[in-house]
């Protein structure tokens, strides 16, 4: 420390010497980082589509699927509908991008639809996107990675009754590798997935190479359990083909991920973060145009008992060989990595709306290797438990998952609408400093708020759509769900205004010196721990009284004897408890005193406690200490101190 540098001033900074040491914890996540290496963790474009893509990709697997499944209920001959319907997919997305694209240049600090809604739409629109998008991020654990495990179980049938576990280990191995550093997950988890993204388009190209020499058959033995098939086929209705385009929506319920994700890419990281946002969009949406199309080619079958993937891949290959193997393997490391994008975008949304007073604010601290561990771990345990809940299915999953994302979409392109009108407002070279960005001037204001108004509409149209036709499925749950965390925001941002409010000095006059102190010490016996604590209290105020609570008289009397020698002439009341209470008859004594203390006195409570070596024997003691702690911390003017005797 330099005492010359701070001789001015009554602040003294010091630098501690201190580094954490080794132990299990650090063999696990890996050794502390420090805040400074905070700017060699973030990563670029070819990390960035492995951390902040692998959701919007991996859903290929199971959003044709989940088409298929509805349509299946007016029979085989509906499937064909599947391709216009993922071509009508495919230009959402394509306005998304253009939506996004705009957000990550326009707010490179992240948030995306929270931020965006924040400052252009006000507290309760900015609460229901953050809603929307945290349950969202859960949904997407509990979807890829149980989706993971079926692709998983479709390879080996034996492992059915297991899948449940399977995914529970799947997350807790995705939270561990989080918890290790957002650049360490992304050089883990890149090479499955371009893995993945080359076992794919080899899949597609040798289907389609089949396909036009003409020696691409249909799905051997297909699986027997045919979900959706009825016994009487219902006809094709415009209810049906929009509830099965709203199950397909779930390939798009990633492309916001990136522009929450914003801090994470190196500089420039909204030029970083822009880019691998078109190229996630178009791996995206060739895979899920080429899937749609070999699947009727082949003659797929929405089932439990073996995915999609597995039967396209299985005909396409002709047997269920290396390649095959390779497609599941990479199938089911993508959807584990789908869960990877949620645990890298969740934690950051969450700490940036703990920070702006929604959450608690425990979640915007950083742990041991600069990630929100807080979040990452209440991530991992709330999706746990919705895999238990809907015991890894899919389909039941399914229904819940894409209402909150398509509500945040709603929000954020609306968001962006009212952001482009407010900069047509600003004359060329003005600028207005909001909270999450700065406005200027932008002579495109009129194309780009035109663009952002017509995604607004398609997207609630979207989400309407699919809160009508999954309404009974599930849907209902996280239609009921939002508004009820809305409030929840709502609450914990009162009490933090509140207490702010409390604890602000502004107008706040200093209160007059405490001139008196009287200090109660209550005793159980007579022993070293008393006396250190009766050591302590003469440092505090020589009005000291000591307590016992009279239970046992002949207790009473060894205590009264004890205290005559070693109390040093402080006095001891003695409160008789003729009903063997404790606690109650010390609080009454305690009141009286509070109630006839002067304006300047204050009351201190001081409690001996003694520590046994062994943490566990802890249980066999009554901590006093601790209760009276519980009791008088809401009692102003009261303070209450513990002084530990640990017992060699």
């Amino acid at each position: 420390m330099d005492f010359e540098e701070n001789k001015d001033t009554t602040v003294i900074k010091r630098t501690t010497d201190y580094k954490p040491g080794k132990n299990w914890r650090n063999m696990l996540l890996g050794r502390p980082l420090s805040t400074a290496d905070a700017p060699h963790q973030t990563i670029g474009k070819f990390l960035g589509l492995a951390v902040f893509s692998s959701d919007a990709m991996s859903s290929v697997a199971y959003a044709p699927q989940e088409m298929l499944l509805i349509l299946a209920a007016a029979g085989v001959t509906a499937f064909h509908i599947s391709i216009p319907l993922a071509m009508g997919i495919c230009v959402l997305l394509a306005i998304l991008i253009i939506s996004y694209e705009q957000t990550v240049h326009a707010y490179p600090n992240g948030g995306g639809a929270f931020i965006v809604a924040r400052d252009n739409l006000g507290p309760v629109p900015a609460q229901t996107a953050a809603a929307a998008l945290l349950t969202d991020y859960i949904l997407t654990v509990a979807v890829s990675i149980s989706s993971s495990s079926a692709q998983l179980v479709s390879a080996y049938p034996a492992l059915y009754e297991y899948r449940v576990w399977i995914a529970v280990v799947l997350v807790l191995f995705v939270m561990l590798v989080n918890l290790r550093g957002v650049k360490e997950s992304g050089i883990t988890f890149a090479i499955p997935t371009y893995f993945f993204l080359l076992m794919m388009y080899i899949t597609i190209g040798v289907g389609l190479v089949r396909l036009l020499l003409g020696t691409l058959g249909v799905v051997d033995n297909p699986p027997m359990d045919v979900m959706g098939i009825e016994q009487s086929i219902q006809p094709i209705t415009a209810f049906l083909i929009l509830k099965a385009f709203a199950s397909g929506t779930t390939a798009v319920t990633g492309v916001e991920a990136i522009s929450d994700g914003i801090t994470a890419f190196k500089e420039p990281r909204s030029k970083n973060a822009g880019t691998t946002l078109i190229i996630m969009s178009l791996i995206l949406g060739s895979l899920m145009l080429a899937i749609t199309f070999l699947s009727n080619q082949v003659g797929v079958l929405p089932s439990e008992e073996e995915t999609l993937i597995s039967q396209l891949a299985r005909t396409i290959f002709d047997n269920r060989g290396i390649l095959y193997i390779g497609i599941i393997s990479a199938t089911t490391i993508i959807l584990v990595m789908a869960a990877n994008t949620a645990f890298a975008d969740f934690p950051r949304l969450a700490a940036i709306a703990a920070a702006d007073g929604y959450l608690p604010r425990q979640l915007t601290y950083r742990g041991s290797r600069l990630v929100f561990s807080r979040g990452i771990v209440a991530l991992a345990l709330i999706a746990i438990l919705l895999i238990i809940g809907f015991q890894a299915s899919v389909s039941r999953l399914i229904p819940l998952y894409a209402v909150g994302v398509f509500l945040s979409f709603t929000f954020s392109q609306s968001g962006m609408a009212r952001r482009w009108w407010k900069t047509g407002k600003l004359k060329p070279g003005e600028t207005i400093v909001e909270k999450g960005s700065t406005l200027v001037y932008d002579k495109l204001w009129k194309l780009k708020l035109i663009a952002n108004s017509v995604g607004a509409v398609m997207t609630a149209v979207v989400m309407v759509v699919f809160a009508i036709t999954k309404f009974i499925d599930g849907a209902w749950f996280v239609i009921v769900l939002i508004p009820v965390l809305v409030l929840i925001f709502s609450s914990i941002h009162k009490h933090y205004t509140k207490l702010a409010g409390d604890l602000s000095l502004e107008n706040y006059s200093a209160k007059n010196r405490i001139v008196r102190q009287r200090v109660i010490m209550p005793i159980g016996g007579v022993h070293k721990s008393t006396l250190a604590a009766l050591r302590y209290a003469k440092t505090l105020s020589d009005d000291i009284t000591a307590v016992h609570v009279s239970i046992d008289p002949l207790e009473t009397k060894k205590v009264q004897e004890k205290w005559e020698m070693w109390g040093d002439g402080y006095r001891l009341v003695i409160l008789d408890s003729p009903y063997r209470l404790f606690v109650e008859p010390l609080l009454e004594y305690i009141e009286e005193l509070d109630e006839s203390k002067a304006p300047n006195e204050i009351v201190s409570i001081v409690v001996p406690q003694f520590i046994p070596r062994h943490f566990w024997n802890g249980w066999l003691h009554t901590n006093t200490a601790d209760t009276l702690r519980r009791v008088l911390l809401y009692r102003k003017d009261i303070v209450i101190m513990e002084v530990p005797y640990q017992v060699d």
